[in-house]
């Protein structure tokens, strides 16, 4: 089943004190590519939480945002009386020097200075991570299930162009053979043209004619093609990313049908061809989407 890399998945938890959000958003990209916010406290598991993330989700562009929203008493932060006392010392000699009044708004500024305020760092007991853990889980697991609900959108769309393909490469048969005879009818008529004013070898022409008709022979890429359509719609059914795979395979299939364009020299089939090319070209945009 395909899976497209686009998703959105969001889970909750509680702990103690505080309620734990998980929201993951994740878009097409070629490689792996992760952006993680978290609370100070989980940054020594964030590369366990990358391994989550690119173990399951595999590709794309993943933005993960976890966050704390406390509802009880938070411990509340400690002022640092030696910082603060030194800063005001200083903006009190300041307002001296300068001959300002020295009030209430100076404190305030003493407060708002760098390591004024000493907040206790919250540790992260295992207890708190396993809650952490299974919500990430779950939230991994929303965005699996949105991708699977896109993934499934993207293969009917996938069937449906592959169904035209195939359709208008049978077609080919139809003007193929007609195609070769006007071809070596034209031919044998330019041969008979100038059969009576130049001396013209009937065994070497007939070599070159049958030379020329292989050139524009195109069973060989009738054959790979059918090939490439049963092997697309089969990858589709496999488990796992397989999105690589169908690229690939879309560019093999846009080389045969270029190369029936340019060997067909005839205009039912070049229609063709510019049909299968627009199909083809369809398939390709969303593909990049795939997993």
């Amino acid at each position: 089943m395909l899976q497209s890399m686009t998703g959105y998945g969001k889970a909750e938890g509680s702990y103690q004190n505080k309620n734990i959000s998980i929201e993951i958003r994740a878009l097409n990209s070629k490689q792996s590519d992760i952006n993680i916010k978290l609370p100070a406290n989980l940054k020594e598991k964030e590369i366990e939480l990358r391994k989550m993330l690119q173990g399951q989700l595999q590709r794309g562009k993943i933005n993960c945002l976890i966050t704390y929203e406390y509802t009880g008493k938070e411990q509340a932060a400690q002022l640092n009386y030696a910082v603060i006392k030194s800063y005001i010392k200083q903006i009190k000699r300041i307002s001296e020097d300068m001959k300002l009044p020295f009030d209430s708004y100076l404190l305030h500024s003493a407060l708002q200075m760098p390591e004024a305020l000493e907040k206790q760092e919250e540790t992260l007991d295992p207890e708190q991570w396993e809650m952490v853990r299974q919500t990430m889980e779950k939230a991994i697991g929303e965005v699996i299930a949105f991708r699977k609900q896109e993934g499934q959108a993207i293969e009917k769309d996938f069937r449906e162009r592959m169904a035209a393909l195939q359709k208008s490469l049978r077609q080919t048969d139809t003007y193929d053979q007609a195609r070769s005879e006007r071809i070596r009818e034209r031919l044998q008529e330019k041969f008979r043209e100038y059969q009576s004013e130049v001396n013209i070898d009937q065994n070497r022409f007939e070599q070159e004619l049958v030379y020329y008709m292989e050139k524009l022979d195109i069973t060989e890429e009738k054959v790979r093609l059918e090939n490439h359509f049963n092997y697309f719609l089969d990858l589709m059914n496999q488990e796992g990313a397989v999105g690589k795979k169908l690229n690939f395979l879309a560019q093999e299939i846009g080389r045969e049908v270029n190369t029936i364009g340019s060997k067909s020299n005839d205009s039912d089939m070049q229609r063709l061809v510019v049909q299968m090319k627009d199909e083809l070209e369809k398939i390709r945009e969303q593909v990049m989407n795939v997993l």
